[in-house]
C-alpha cells in the first residue's frame, strides 16, 4: 500500500511520482518488436497468457476489489481492432487492468521504455503486451510495423495518455491529442476506461473502472482538428467518470513552477 498521503506537484503534464527507480534501455533499431519465432508465440499464448491473465485477475479482485462497468461495451466490438485510452494510477494494476477488460481479446500497451527494462518482470512484459515506445528512427519504423501488424490481427491498442504515473489520483489530468492520431490512421474505433477508487471492505479503496465509447473520428475535419475532437470527448467523458471516485487515498497539491 502506498503510505505517502499528501505529494506536491508542479505540473501536471511533467511530474512522475512512480515509486519505482528504473533506468530505461534504448529503445533502437535492434529492438524486437513482435518476438514472433515459433518458440515465442508458443511461450506467450500456450503459457505465459493463460496463466498470467487469470492470475492478473485474482490479483486485482484480492488487491483492489476491482470491478468493471459496461464491459458488454468492448464485447461488442469482439471482431475488430480497437484504442482503449485510460487513467494512469497505479504501477502494477495499470499492467495487468488492460487484460480483464476484453480477456477473449489480445491487448498491446504502449508503454515507457521502462516497462521493458526492469531486471526480471522487463523480459516478460513484452510478452504480456508491452510495446516500448522507439527511441531512434529504425526503431520508430519497427514500432509502426508491429502497430500495423497488431491492428491487423483485430487486437486492442492500449494507451495511458497522461504518460506518467500519480498514484491514487482520483481527477483526469491534461493530455495531449498527439496519441489520438493512431485510430485516425486506422479508422478504427475508441474507448476510454477510467479508474475511480471508491470505499472498499478492507483498508485498500476499491477500484471501479467505467468503459464508455465507441467514439469514432468526425471525418468531415481536417486530420488536426479531427486529432483535437476526438481527444476532448474522451477526455470530457474521462473527467465526468473520474467524479465518480469516493476515495481520496493521496492528497494532490499544486506549487508554483517557480518554486
Amino acid at each position: 500500500m502506498n503510505k505517502r498521503r499528501v505529494i506536491y506537484y508542479k505540473s501536471e503534464t511533467d511530474d512522475e511520482f512512480s515509486v519505482a527507480r528504473i533506468t530505461p534501455k534504448k529503445i533502437d533499431g535492434s529492438y524486437d518488436y513482435l518476438r514472433d519465432r515459433a518458440w515465442e508465440r508458443f511461450f506467450k499464448d500456450r503459457i505465459l497468457r493463460p496463466v498470467a491473465f487469470p492470475l492478473a485477475g485474482v490479483y486485482l479482485r484480492a488487491r483492489f476489489e476491482h470491478r468493471v462497468v459496461n464491459a458488454e461495451l468492448l464485447a461488442e466490438y469482439a471482431d475488430r481492432a480497437y484504442f482503449l485510452y485510460g487513467n494512469h494510477t497505479q504501477d502494477i494494476a495499470d499492467a495487468l487492468i488492460p487484460s480483464v477488460l476484453s480477456p477473449q481479446k489480445k491487448a498491446y500497451t504502449l508503454a515507457h521504455p521502462n516497462n521493458v527494462s526492469m531486471p526480471l518482470l522487463g523480459k516478460i512484459t513484452p510478452y504480456l503486451g508491452a510495446i516500448p515506445l522507439p527511441d531512434d528512427r529504425a526503431a520508430r519504423e519497427n514500432f509502426s510495423r508491429a502497430i500495423d501488424r497488431r491492428i491487423g490481427e483485430g487486437s486492442a491498442i492500449v494507451i495511458y495518455p497522461e504518460a506518467h504515473i500519480w498514484p491514487y489520483y482520483t481527477r483526469i489530468r491534461h493530455f495531449s491529442d498527439n496519441s489520438f492520431s493512431y485510430p485516425i490512421k486506422y479508422n478504427a474505433p475508441v474507448f476510454c476506461f477510467t479508474n475511480t477508487y471508491q470505499r472498499g471492505r478492507r483498508n485498500e479503496p476499491q477500484i471501479v473502472t467505467y468503459i464508455d465509447g465507441p467514439f469514432f473520428a468526425d471525418n468531415e475535419l481536417s486530420h488536426k482538428q479531427r486529432r483535437a475532437d476526438l481527444r476532448d470527448r474522451v477526455y470530457k467523458r474521462m473527467c465526468q467518470r473520474a467524479l465518480l471516485s469516493t476515495e481520496e487515498r493521496i492528497k494532490y497539491i499544486k506549487v508554483d513552477e517557480n518554486d
